[in-house]
């Protein structure tokens, strides 16, 4: 059966390609859509680029024919511009019959009443999804790029050994995983023997065969591993052959801390990459402070000031250390970039820390991603629990979509930490607030 997918403005905000992303069905975009794509299209960050972008897809298709009557799509499906159908319909009183929301609700209930096809309408907000159901309407997310957060990959998994097993793992630094029992590459597993001698042992899955951690008892610029999942952490963050890592932990777990440390032993101390380059999003927590003076440096030092602590901390045995950080920054040994000016780029020899990852959506993760270049390793850090974007959420934004698509290839590990180490306060408060 066909249906009818109303898309709400956020939608191709959020994803300009999500017009290709309903196969054999038909796509409407109420007028009111294109107002608000326009409305948006001066904007000098990821949404005003995928305002352009989303303008450039429907004037591609002006090609096709006419889109208010309807134009096929290269996937499958048929593309409309809907010019009619804005008709009034009955609101409750206090809303707005010409605000944009109540526009695009306007069109998906009256294509309804049609009863031509099952219409949906799919917006990011949620309340207009609240709206829609009022009304009767069915409602959805954009589903196309969303993972099963609380299934999320953790990196970690159990191995239950024999005896047998478990003394050929130490006598020969290697187990088989054989019986069936599979893994994912780089994926750490605890051996435990159930039935045994109280023994266990660390290890990492790779080409079917486990691993002893070679790093995971390292100190670099003197921090150590606090608990097994930052010895895993360390595992891979200081392993070349794996080029993409990712973090996930709650505040407090030392995500970022573990990442920075680790870049500064590769490029200060093992001079394997260059420099390490540092980017978080700037998506502010509450109100904005608008803009502010200053050259691009004190621009950015408000929203990369954790990295200044995070640095400053591990400068600490430094008679002084915010002298030594900008030492560093002055020699082009540690760099501190906005991601609006990481598109185009192309990074080489480099060690990229994404902080705050989770902020992302996945289409700026990917245009973060292939700015790598030759012998550069790039480590995304994140709680999707602590989202402070629009439109993202825990199962939507780009850090949960990339550990969910690259859990299965050879050059990417990821660790989901768990126990916080920052103090009993921030642990506790983590885990109650």
């Amino acid at each position: 059966m066909t249906k009818t997918y109303v898309l709400d403005t956020n939608v191709l905000l959020h994803n300009p390609n999500a017009l290709f992303a309903f196969q054999d069905n038909e796509v409407v975009i109420p007028l009111a859509v294109i107002e608000e794509i326009d409305n948006q299209k001066r904007r000098q960050d990821e949404v005003g680029r995928n305002a352009r972008t989303a303008s450039q897809i429907l004037d591609g298709l002006r090609s096709q024919g006419c889109l208010s009557e309807g134009v096929n799509l290269p996937r499958g499906g048929m593309l409309r511009i809907e010019l009619n159908h804005q008709d009034l319909i009955d609101y409750p009183d206090g809303l707005e019959a010409h605000k944009p929301d109540n526009r695009i609700l306007a069109v998906a209930s009256n294509l309804m009443k049609e009863g031509k096809n099952l219409v949906i309408l799919v917006t990011k907000d949620l309340n207009l999804r609240i709206k829609a159901d009022v009304f009767g309407l069915p409602a959805e997310d954009f589903y196309n790029d969303r993972v099963d957060y609380h299934q999320l990959h953790t990196g970690v998994g159990e191995f239950y050994c024999s005896t047998e097993e478990m003394s050929a793992f130490f006598q020969q630094g290697k187990l088989r995983m054989e019986n069936g029992r599979q893994g994912y590459p780089n994926q750490m597993f605890i051996l435990t023997n159930p039935c045994g001698p109280s023994q266990s042992a660390l290890a990492r899955l790779f080409r079917g065969t486990l691993w002893p951690l070679m790093h995971g008892d390292s100190i670099n610029w003197g921090v150590r591993a606090l608990n097994k999942e930052q010895r895993f952490a360390f595992e891979l963050l200081l392993n070349d052959d794996i080029k993409v890592a990712t973090l996930v932990g709650r505040a407090g777990t030392g995500k970022t801390l573990l990442a920075l440390a680790a870049g500064l032993e590769k490029v200060l101390e093992q001079k394997i990459y260059h420099r390490m380059l540092i980017t978080r999003p700037v998506i502010p927590m509450g109100d904005d402070l608008g803009f502010l003076p200053g050259t691009k440096e004190d621009k950015l030092r408000p929203w990369m000031q954790p990295i200044y602590d995070n640095l400053e901390f591990l400068m600490k045995d430094c008679s002084e250390p915010s002298e030594e950080v900008n030492e560093l920054l002055q020699r082009g040994l540690v760099e501190l970039e906005a991601l609006t000016y990481i598109r185009g780029r192309t990074i080489p020899k480099s060690y990229i820390l994404c902080d705050e990852a989770q902020n992302l959506s996945p289409h700026m993760i990917k245009t973060l991603i292939t700015r790598v270049g030759k012998g550069s390793k790039i480590v995304f850090t994140g709680d999707p629990e602590q989202i402070d974007h629009p439109y993202l959420d825990e199962s939507s934004n780009g850090l949960t979509y990339l550990v969910e698509k690259l859990k299965g290839e050879e050059i990417t590990g990821h660790i989901t930490l768990v126990k916080g180490e920052r103090s009993r306060v921030a642990e506790l408060c983590a885990t109650l607030l």
